[in-house]
């Protein structure tokens, strides 16, 4: 990752509902969840400024989007937010030990 992908990532992330959206992504798994359900989940509207923000995260590699009939669901992309981390984490604690494992998430398919 690059400075550039990481300050476009990082900005995309510098707002409530996109951070609050991005959280409940991260946490709902591989399957992600449905517009609506994260709408309501957050008690937001499913409106245009929701799909907005929610634009401006894939716009940044954060999230991404499939369609299943007439729903769109949206999911976490991992190994994206991993790099990120991984990028903001480099070389922490000039090389000793900060007592932390490992700075990254593995989140295994759902059956």
């Amino acid at each position: 990752m690059n400075i550039e992908l990481a300050t476009t990532a990082l900005k995309a992330l510098a707002h409530e509902t996109r951070l609050r959206v991005y959280r409940r992504l991260v946490q709902a798994g591989a399957n992600g969840l449905c517009v609506a359900d994260l709408a309501t989940e957050l008690g937001a509207e499913a409106n245009g400024s929701f799909s907005f923000h929610l634009k401006e995260l894939s716009n940044a590699g954060l999230i991404r989007s499939r369609q299943e009939g007439r729903f769109i669901y949206y999911s976490a992309d991992y190994p994206a937010m991993n790099e990120l981390l991984a990028y903001l984490t480099e070389h922490c604690c000039a090389g000793q030990s900060c007592g932390e494992q490992e700075h990254s998430c593995t989140i295994p398919e759902n059956p």
